[in-house]
């Protein structure tokens, strides 16, 4: 059977599954009747080694036995490309089994979908590694993995810790007061810091402590058991927190640790456009939703935007959960293949006559992990539970959330038990979005819920006591364009076969969505908040004093408000199917005021008559009745009034007349003159005789 330029091999593993291959293929939409092998993997291997000596795509339905058809199929030269999809635990042992014909057909046509590598980057490790600890058990941690790398050790506030016959290891006492970095990049701040006494006799004693001590490694070993020196530690590469009380798990992390030597790869889990990004405008803080959850602290504020570290980043995807633009948006798989899986799955499962769909979303470890013993050791999945798996669930939005329903599924579960708690605010939102949606459009609630469970009994009772309701007509809409577009497209169908499309939906605090409501009577259309909209939700028109708004825009960033001089711009989280929502629409607009003088238009008519009110005879500069009409002309019509009236207030004496040589020298002759002149006057007064 052939989906998609890929053919797949079907097994009923021993006949424990119930195969139907003419129905299979008629559900997948395939020409002919597949053959359904019985032991693909151990009679009739010879069969896959056929298929796989012919080249092209071959997708096995077996992920048991994979690491067995991937070995063979690598000692295949020019053979095909192989892939591998679970069919026997997620569908075929079950107590629904024998229903289970659509929803095999949707984890095929889901399988067949291609998915583009995720971009990676590399951190080095040279393999200098610091042991942290507080007693013996650290010694002989650090001693073991002296072998393999370049070790120190670091005693917190040690007892009587006898001392190593040798040396072989740098001991050192301290308690690291803060740490930052990643696998290959570590920088630690130790307090009490002191090397150890080399004649130290019975214990373990050292040398004078000074504070503010700093190093770097490339790797962390802590075994205090104490609080971890990271937020969300397990998730930072490179920093190992085993707890010291079991063994087992200390003696993982020192096989795991031995081997961190060189060169590693990790998935870039999110992309990141900063354009995008609504953070801040002009040194004023708007959207902080990314900032908030991310568990590890890779995301800071650099300027207008947010920066993701892509080395401390551990792939939760709570920012792209949040994010309302879908400028943080998770990479593993990319959001296009990611929507290409999920409306292949249930478009299938539809078209196969599946009725009443339930998405189950699950991660690759412990979702995985529960159904696995679901379907081993007791009923399974029923046959309407569609598994569907994703890197982490932290990363699910909502607009995951509405393209699976506006593409029929009836409700959505997630998985979540092995997530932290204090990682799940993000889906938490997403959940209470969607809910809020479905039941302002007269769905009901219950739509969207998180199954909170490890104990695969547990989850076992909730999915099969789960009375789904009936789904949503499936739409057939493409997942084309940014988040919000996407979002928009699936809500726009949700709404037009909704029980009760009322036109607008009241949606939680917070909410990406909605509008804003602006006092008319205090907005001076200053327009300082179209500057500061970072999405061009708010805009303004050259040719005269206009404020408009776009709702499909508006991520309720609250930059707006915060920007507003006169605190007339208030926050209304809703969701709007009207025509006016889809458009622009004026929130205020005035006529221009024109000058007095030259009547050249300027300034709106509100905001100048505001201002003679307040300065018009109050003021000194405006006291008398001519000074306040210059309020009313245009700036260059006031200069020249200014100066044509000649009562210039900021005007001082005149300025002294600077002197130049000419005036030494003119001052100079008519000293001389003048001594000249009384010379004369003297000498006439003797020979006169009046002397």
């Amino acid at each position: 059977m052939e989906l998609n330029g890929r053919r797949i091999l079907l097994c009923n593993c021993e006949k424990t599954m119930n195969l139907d291959g003419k129905a299979l293929a008629k559900a997948c939409g395939a020409d002919g009747t597949p053959d359904i092998a019985s032991q693909l993997c151990r009679a009739q291997i010879d069969n896959f080694r056929s298929e796989i000596a012919r080249g092209g795509r071959v997708i096995v339905a077996c992920t048991q036995e994979a690491p067995l058809f991937h070995e063979i199929a690598g000692e295949i030269e020019g053979g095909a490309a192989l892939g591998a999809v679970n069919i026997r635990e997620t569908a075929g042992w079950s107590d629904d089994g024998a229903a289970a014909t659509p929803k095999i057909a949707a984890l095929l046509a889901e399988a067949a979908v291609e998915i583009p590598p995720t971009p990676v980057v590399t951190m080095e490790s040279g393999g200098v590694c610091l042991v942290y600890g507080t007693d013996e058990a650290a010694v002989a941690a650090a001693r073991q993995l002296a072998a393999r790398l370049d070790v120190t050790l670091l005693l917190s506030r040690p007892g009587e810790v006898m001392p190593p016959r040798a040396m072989d290891v740098p001991v050192f006492r301290g308690t690291i007061a803060s740490a930052k970095g990643h696998l290959g990049a570590f920088e630690i701040a130790v307090d009490d810091y002191a090397p150890a006494s080399v004649s130290a006799r019975s214990w373990l004693e050292f040398e004078a402590p000074r504070d503010g001590a700093v190093s770097k490694c490339d790797l962390i070993l802590d075994l205090t058991g104490g609080a971890p020196l990271f937020p969300a530690g397990e998730r930072v590469d490179g920093y190992f927190r085993p707890d010291p009380g079991n063994p087992a798990l200390v003696q993982k992390a020192l096989f795991d640790l031995s081997d961190m030597v060189g060169e590693f790869e990790k998935p870039r889990y999110v992309k990141f456009t900063a354009d995008l990004c609504t953070h801040s405008r002009s040194m004023k803080t708007g959207c902080t939703r990314c900032l908030d959850v991310c568990p590890v602290s890779a995301i800071v504020p650099d300027g207008d935007h947010v920066a993701i570290d892509p080395f401390l980043c551990g792939g939760c995807g709570g920012c792209n959960s949040v994010c309302p633009t879908g400028a943080a948006r998770y990479d593993m798989p990319p959001a296009e293949a990611l929507f290409a899986r999920l409306r292949e799955m249930l478009s299938t499962y539809t078209q196969a006559g599946g009725k009443d769909a339930v998405l189950l979303l699950h991660d690759d470890r412990h979702g995985a992990d529960v159904i696995h013993a679901m379907a081993r050791h007791g009923r399974g999945l029923p046959a309407n539970v569609l598994p569907f798996a994703v890197n982490e669930v932290t990363m699910v939005s909502f607009d995951v959330l509405s393209c699976a329903l506006g593409w029929g599924a009836a409700a959505v579960r997630i998985l979540a038990g092995a997530e932290r708690r204090d990682e799940l605010s993000g889906l938490a939102q997403q959940v209470g979005l969607a809910e809020a949606a479905m039941s302002g459009l007269g769905y009901g609630s219950g739509r969207v819920s998180v199954i909170d469970e490890t104990d695969p009994d547990a989850v076992e009772r909730v999915l099969w006591d789960d009375k789904a309701p009936e789904a949503p007509t499936a739409g057939s809409f493409l997942a084309m364009g940014g988040k919000r577009a996407v979002t928009g497209l699936a809500l726009a169908h949700l709404h037009d076969v909704a029980p009760a499309p009322i036109d607008m939906v009241t949606l939680p605090g917070g909410a990406p969505f909605g509008r804003i409501v602006v006092e008319d009577a205090g907005c001076t259309l200053c327009l300082a908040c179209v500057g500061a909209c970072p999405t061009g939700a708010l805009k303004d028109n050259p040719d005269k004093p206009h404020l408009g708004f776009e709702e499909l825009a508006c991520v309720q960033c609250g930059l707006c408000r915060s920007t507003c001089p006169e605190s007339v711009i208030t926050l209304e989280p809703r969701l709007a199917f009207t025509p006016e929502a889809r458009g622009a629409v004026t929130l205020k607009e005035e006529e221009p005021f024109e000058c007095v003088r030259c009547g050249k238009p300027f300034g709106t008519r509100s905001s100048i008559e505001r201002i003679v009110a307040q300065l018009a005879g109050k003021h000194p500069m405006f006291a008398e009745g001519h000074m306040a009409e210059r309020i009313k002309m245009c700036d260059d019509c006031r200069v020249i009034d200014q100066f044509e009236a000649g009562d210039d207030p900021f005007r001082g004496p005149d300025r002294p007349k600077p002197r130049t040589t000419d005036d030494d020298l003119r001052e100079r002759e008519e000293e001389i003159e003048a001594a000249r002149a009384k010379l004369l006057a003297e000498r006439a007064r003797e020979e006169t005789g009046e002397g």
